[in-house]
């Protein structure tokens, strides 16, 4: 009966730092970044998965995943892309539905970055955090490193702004303040715990 809020957006569009803001009101957030860290992480059958399929050159010298060397492979390889998927979102898959049944807060957060590209994760609501893409390069190249063109790839690869804001039901614009954007988790928070509590209610009645 846990309400389920999908939090997605372009990457360096700020989602960790919403993410944040949500932790500090006490809201259970369940990032799919981190699962799926944990499905490739050292020793896991998922980690030995990609490197039957990619070889061994993305594993580095401690055996761990090297996430930039596998990120530039994917990102120009729709097929290594789609490879990819089909070893790493099963597990991610498990994982998510076992941290869903441990919530018993209202609802919970889901922060999927792509999930309007995948759309496979059932959610209640979905809340997309939204900045301009030539602020998105911006703190893609200074965040991570990236090359122009690197990022320039990365960003192509992913939905496109229009395409995020066309399935939310709420938009969270990442242009002003730690502050700014504090108060506007504030209010949606408010909103999805009504929500919640209206989900529970329909969900005793059936």
């Amino acid at each position: 009966m846990t309400f389920r809020v999908g939090l997605t957006g372009g990457i360096a569009s700020g989602k960790s730092a919403v993410s944040a803001c949500f932790e500090q009101l006490g809201v259970p957030v369940i990032d799919t970044d981190v699962l799926a860290r944990e499905a490739v992480a050292p020793g896991s059958d998922g980690l030995a998965a990609v490197a039957a399929r990619f070889g061994r050159g993305i594993l580095q010298a401690d055996g761990s995943l090297n996430r930039r060397t596998l990120r530039t492979i994917v990102f120009t390889d729709p097929k290594a892309r789609q490879d990819l998927e089909s070893i790493v979102h099963p597990r991610i898959h498990a994982l998510l539905a076992a941290r869903i049944a441990e919530v018993r807060a209202p609802y919970c957060v889901l922060a999927i970055p792509l999930l309007v590209e995948g759309g496979r994760i059932p959610v209640d609501r979905v809340l997309v955090v939204d900045c301009p893409r030539d602020v998105q390069l911006t703190r893609l190249l200074a965040r991570d490193g990236e090359t122009q063109a690197g990022a320039e790839a990365i960003l192509a690869a992913q939905a496109s702004r229009e395409a995020r804001i066309s399935r939310a039901d709420d938009i969270i614009d990442n242009t002003g303040s730690l502050a700014d954007l504090g108060a506007k988790v504030q209010k949606l928070h408010e909103q999805y715990r009504a929500l919640a509590m209206a989900h529970r209610n329909r969900a005793e009645i059936c």
